[in-house]
């Protein structure tokens, strides 16, 4: 056997490998194996993957030597499945970080815990019923498991406020409520009831400690599931404060710590719930059934078929009636209407859909009736591409989060040892009272719980991904968003992202006495056989601006067509053969273009039509001036046209063909490629930002500055092939510090990846757009790029605002309690309840950052 059959590769996932140290000493330690050949570990990433000779090693060997340094291994490549499991009340830091510690137990998996959806997602070889078992072992429900490789599954809206965990909580108030009042205003019906382990217990105390039992349950039964998993979170603090305050005798305290942190945690539950809203509304945009049309049992005909939409094939027709929502992608085959496309490209306006347009799953079908071919199935579409990647949002930690997470690993711990030594350090070394001092303990521990300060940046990101989702953006992760708050510099694409992407007629100047509509008609009908853009851009001009064809309704014969390489086209049109091409074409035919004359209508000089286009400067005023200028006789309508009006069409990054016969010359038709209405606007509002804005074009220099100077671009580089184009992103990421680069997605790949934020345009349907760029533009609306700059800048501050408030809410807190100036209850109320409820909310103000009209 030859060295390369022996050759074995094992890929393992080991997510503790965070860091370069970690690598250095993973691979350290599989190096001691005879017949490893290469390591490659890299932890960006938490894999590892090892090339060995099989006959001297194996893979249960190179698992082996990464745990001796360390490190657990929790998959391995070739055996992972992915499972979702749906866990409602998984809805704060602390409850995923019990969870995953449940998961830790399991071996050969992997997994990710999403709080913010309430989702888990599991990877490896384990079983589901495994899976599940560990989960529930940690204290949650599990309500849903699928295995079908789909969207995120958003855990279901619960009636917070009427669950079990709420009666109980109102009840243990109750309670509460009851006992405070005979304990201090109804003094004389406090009854003594019993004596016991030295204490006396009254009718308030035993309400008290009732109300501690009732509210406190579900605190101490996840404080009991933490202790199992060794996981120092604020249920198991909780829980050992109830039940630390309620053995020394600590009645009201550990009532008012059972019943305040159960009313906290429905909140938080209820904040979360709102937050999974928008999650939600993205997923129900899709219907959940479709209408097929499919051949009956007899094969004699067709019946329509209502079945769900993950029975609907590739290639099934579909049909939407008005007002349905459309359930698949596709490509109309039947029917005309408006559809609503605002669910997935943020267009504020219905958009007409005709037969060979595309459609897409969760728009609205507005008003006609619409027959539509499947292109995709259902976990294909680009709603449930969109759904997914705003659920996978969360996978990709932020600066701030991995700050964050940082942070609170050290900081609970630090405040837990604090509480302590201050509920029993005094007593012990200073004499202090003990009861005063335990209550200033128990209240930093309450303190120690960074909940609000955890979930500032991940809910943050959730609502401003979803929200702009919900107005066609689709931000791929917290890092990009908040990336593109705080670029510098944006280099544009120019054609297909400033401009159209498509020819289009901009200027038609009938001469020598011929009218408009007959040079449209001679243009069309010479073009109408070339499969040249510049022909198609002709032939459906002349369509757009009236009809071409003969009285009965038909083209023109035409006769002897050729296409003249390099030139232009020639044909024989009633008899008469006409040319259309360039100015070189007509000098050959012996023309004198410095001496031709313009067309006129009644005495008045006809200066040209235009086309239906922001991009004006106009065509008529540049035959006029170059008339007015002409010296080539003293008639008022001579033009020259080599030296004034092809070189002013040229400056202006159009493309002239002029249009006649051997004898005559009928007129001139100018092209260009067309510029975005909203190209100017979105530049202009990126400088007001401040931001330097560029384009990059592999187009001739003339045509570049042209466009540039209509759009208003800063600075614009021409003639430059794709590598180019990176090269030059690189230069202005080095001036700038953070680049955003907008383009096509497909054409501008490389450059897309070289720039810190890459944004793909018109990715609707096309998944290497997405798959391309780290922010797609579902539509072709260059005005949500400011809007994607203020949705991040907004989400930055909101971010910061939701830090650093909870930082300082936490700090005077806890510098408070150890010197009585805050109670348990202050903590509680202030700390946990109202710091969650208050970044959650902040959080929830960026769904109301939307596009300007």
């Amino acid at each position: 056997m030859t060295t390369d059959e022996r050759e074995r590769t094992v890929r393992l996932s080991v997510p503790e490998m965070d860091c370069p140290s970690c690598a250095g000493k993973v691979t350290g330690s599989v190096e001691r194996l005879d017949g490893v050949d290469d390591i490659d570990a890299a932890p960006t990433t938490g894999t590892l993957t090892v090339t060995y000779d099989g006959e001297s090693t194996d893979s249960a060997a190179v698992r082996e030597r990464v745990e001796a340094a360390g490190y657990a291994v929790e998959g391995e490549n070739g055996t992972d499945r992915e499972l979702r499991l749906s866990v409602p009340e998984m809805d704060c830091p602390s409850c995923a970080g019990k969870v995953g510690n449940a998961l830790d137990g399991v071996a050969g998996v992997e997994y990710e815990t999403r709080p913010a959806t309430g989702e888990v997602i599991v990877t490896g070889d384990a079983d589901r019923e495994r899976i599940v078992a560990a989960v529930e072992a940690a204290g949650y429900e599990v309500e849903g498991a699928t295995s079908d490789g789909g969207g995120p599954d958003v855990a279901e809206s619960a009636e917070v406020w009427t669950s079990p965990r709420a009666l109980k909580t109102w009840t243990g108030g109750v309670l509460m409520l009851a006992g405070l009042v005979l304990e201090f205003l109804l003094t004389s019906a406090d009854a003594l009831l019993f004596s016991a382990v030295g204490r006396e217990f009254h009718v308030s105390s035993v309400l008290l400690l009732l109300a501690a039992g009732v509210a406190g349950q579900e605190i101490l039964r996840n404080g009991y599931y933490s202790a199992k998993n060794l996981s120092l979170d604020i249920d198991l603090l909780m829980g050992a404060g109830v039940l630390a305050a309620a053995a020394v005798g600590l009645y009201f305290e550990a009532a008012t710590l059972a019943v305040l942190y159960s009313v906290a945690e429905l909140l938080e539950r209820f904040s979360m719930d709102r937050a999974r809203n928008s999650v939600r509304e993205l997923m129900d945009l899709s219907p959940d059934t479709a209408t097929v049309k499919r051949a009956d049992a007899s094969g004699d005909g067709v019946r329509e078929e209502t079945v769900p939409v993950e029975e609907v094939a590739v290639g099934e027709t579909v049909v939407v009636r008005p007002g349905e929502k459309i359930p698949v992608d596709g490509d109309v085959v039947e029917g005309t209407s408006a559809v609503n496309q605002a669910p997935i490209t943020g267009e504020s306006v219905p958009v007409d859909k005709s037969p060979g347009d595309e459609v897409y799953a969760g728009t609205v079908n507005e008003e006609g009736y619409l027959e539509v071919e499947a292109t995709a199935e259902a976990d294909e579409t680009t709603l449930s591409q969109v759904i997914e990647l705003v659920g996978d949002a969360q996978r990709d930690r932020t600066d701030r989060e991995q700050f964050i997470e940082t942070f609170a690993s050290y900081y609970t711990p630090v405040i837990v040892v604090a509480a302590l030594l201050t509920a029993f350090g005094p007593p012990l070394l200073l004499g202090g009272a003990f009861r005063e001092w335990f209550v200033r303990g128990l209240t930093l521990l309450v303190v120690a719980c960074p909940c609000a300060f955890v979930i500032s940046t991940p809910v943050s990101v959730v609502s401003g991904v979803t929200s702009a989702a919900r107005n066609g953006v689709l931000v791929k992760g917290g890092p990009h968003l908040e990336s593109m708050g705080a670029v510098e510099a944006v280099a544009f694409d120019k054609t297909g992202t400033l401009t159209e992407g498509n020819l289009a007629v901009t200027d038609a100047v009938p001469l020598d006495g011929t009218d408009e509509s007959e040079l449209l008609r001679c243009a069309h009908d010479l073009e109408r056989r070339s499969e040249h853009p510049i022909a198609e851009a002709i032939v459906a001009y002349a369509h757009e601006t009236g009809d071409p064809h003969d009285e009965a309704g038909e083209d023109r014969p035409i006769e002897n067509f050729e296409s003249l390489t390099g030139k232009g086209v020639r044909a024989d049109l009633g008899g008469v053969t006409h040319y259309a091409g360039k100015p070189a074409l007509f000098e050959e035919l012996g023309f004198d273009l410095g001496h031709v004359h313009l067309s006129t209508d009644g005495g008045e000089r006809t200066t040209g039509s235009r086309a239906s286009s922001d991009r004006r400067s106009d065509g008529g005023e540049v035959v006029a001036e170059a008339a007015a200028e002409s010296k080539c006789d003293d008639r008022e309508d001579c033009l020259d046209l080599l030296a004034d009006v092809v070189p002013r069409f040229q400056r202006e990054g159009k493309t002239v063909v002029l249009v006649g016969t051997e004898d005559e010359l009928e007129g001139v038709l100018a092209i260009a490629d067309e510029v975005r209405p909203a190209a100017r606007e979105t530049v202009a509002r990126l400088q007001e930002f401040g931001i330097e804005c560029v384009m990059l074009t592999g187009d001739n220099e003339g045509t570049a500055r042209a466009v540039a100077e209509e759009v208003g671009v800063d600075e614009f580089r021409a003639e430059l092939l794709p590598a180019q184009k990176v090269e030059a992103v690189e230069e202005l990421t080095e001036t700038h510090g953070t680049v955003a680069m907008v383009g096509d997605g497909v054409n501008d790949a490389p450059a897309l990846a070289a720039a810190t934020v890459g944004v793909a345009m018109g990715a609707a349907g096309t998944d290497t757009a997405i798959e391309t760029a780290d922010i797609a533009l579902l539509g072709d609306d260059l005005r949500k790029v400011p809007y994607l700059y203020r949705l991040s800048r907004t989400a930055n501050r909101v971010i910061r605002q939701n830090i650093w408030a909870s930082l300082a809410v936490k700090a005077v807190l806890a510098v408070g309690a150890p010197l009585g100036l805050v109670s348990v209850a202050v903590a509680i109320v202030v700390g946990d309840m109202g710091m969650s409820l208050g970044v959650t909310g902040n959080a929830m103000r960026l769904a109301w950052v939307e596009p300007e009209e």
